[in-house]
């Protein structure tokens, strides 16, 4: 098992890049440089900032691993059926679809999807042995989403995520998306993370690499302009989850899985104090730096408050939808 303090990087890793760009969320560079010239800040409510589905279902995969292995699958449907009984908010149309599914116990909930919902998710995977975490990556990803592409997204998530956790802060990052783009096998996807990688080493700059990447929820884009941004700015962990944000698009979720691959790869202590203005409920810090003890120490996973979670929801919503009809104004 991988060290608590690198595996606590990815946790909050995840949870910083998911944060940050929430609010940002479909929108383009162009209006975020110019709504938002300092993102040095949350800009949801305040100066707090708050996860999404992309760190609570991270969450809950990390929990599924607790425990004994052969039941893990089992675990993370039940997991993921009570959470979306608590109303979550910013959750994809794929999974919202598979979760409905779970709700009326179907044997088969995946649904024909090459979203990111799952690659999303699958970064804490890499705490798991190579094979076993491709493996295991894949038939998660397949509670939600079925199309090769996002299963084998979601390999990838892990794969890399894995390499990284092992791996020391001044490891090659090329090197290191190189290798674990060989878990893949869908083409499409496998030509985006070579170009991104192409990209990287080039002297384009970052619009320009996010136009020719794409920067949407299609799980092509995203670990496109995932691996663009984990090899071009992954020597600062801020720096990187700050330019993923920056390119607009799918910000939570591209800023949540970059955020977890440079987090494990320079650990903890190499996050921003932004990290502890994150609203400290459920899927906080707190509960997050509990969840990594957990993993690290084969322990229990730590309880949360359902009940608060559902209460934290219901007061974002109105705020969630404010942000989502000012993302529809030109200015």
């Amino acid at each position: 098992m991988p060290p608590r303090d690198r595996i606590a990087g990815l946790l909050l890793g995840t949870a910083l890049g998911d944060a940050l760009g929430l609010p940002l969320e479909g929108l383009s560079a162009a209006i975020i440089r110019k709504r938002f010239p300092d993102l040095e800040a949350f800009h949801l409510i305040g100066q707090r900032g708050f996860v999404s589905d992309d760190t609570e279902q991270s969450a809950l995969v990390a929990e599924a691993l607790l425990g004994v292995p052969a039941l893990r699958l089992r675990r993370f449907r039940q997991r993921l059926r009570r959470w979306f009984l608590r109303l979550p908010f910013g959750i994809g149309l794929s999974t919202l679809r598979a979760c409905v599914r779970l709700c009326l116990f179907l044997p088969r909930t995946g649904i024909h999807s090459a979203g990111n919902g799952a690659a999303m998710r699958s970064a804490v995977l890499g705490v798991l042995g190579a094979d076993e975490r491709v493996e295991v990556a894949r038939e998660l990803a397949r509670v939600t989403h079925t199309d090769l592409r996002a299963t084998d997204g979601a390999a990838y998530v892990a794969a890399l995520a894995g390499a990284c956790l092992r791996a020391g802060g001044t490891a090659d990052r090329a090197t290191l998306a190189h290798d674990a783009r060989g878990v893949v096998s869908a083409h499409a996807l496998r030509a985006a993370i070579g170009y991104a990688l192409d990209l990287a080493s080039s002297d384009r700059d970052d619009t320009d690499a996010a136009a020719l990447l794409g920067n949407t929820g299609f799980v092509v884009h995203t670990l496109g302009l995932a691996t663009y941004m984990f090899v071009r700015h992954g020597h600062s962990p801020w720096h990187a989850i700050e330019r993923t944000v920056a390119a607009g698009g799918d910000t939570d979720s591209n800023a949540a899985i970059v955020g977890a691959w440079v987090g494990a790869l320079h650990g903890e202590a190499a996050l921003p104090p932004l990290v502890e203005a994150i609203d400290d409920g459920p899927f906080g810090p707190t509960h997050l730096r509990a969840l990594a003890t957990a993993l690290a120490e084969g322990k229990a996973a730590p309880r949360w408050s359902w009940t608060r979670a559902m209460l934290r929801n219901l007061m974002l919503y109105p705020v969630v939808l404010a942000h989502g009809v000012r993302r529809l104004l030109p200015w």
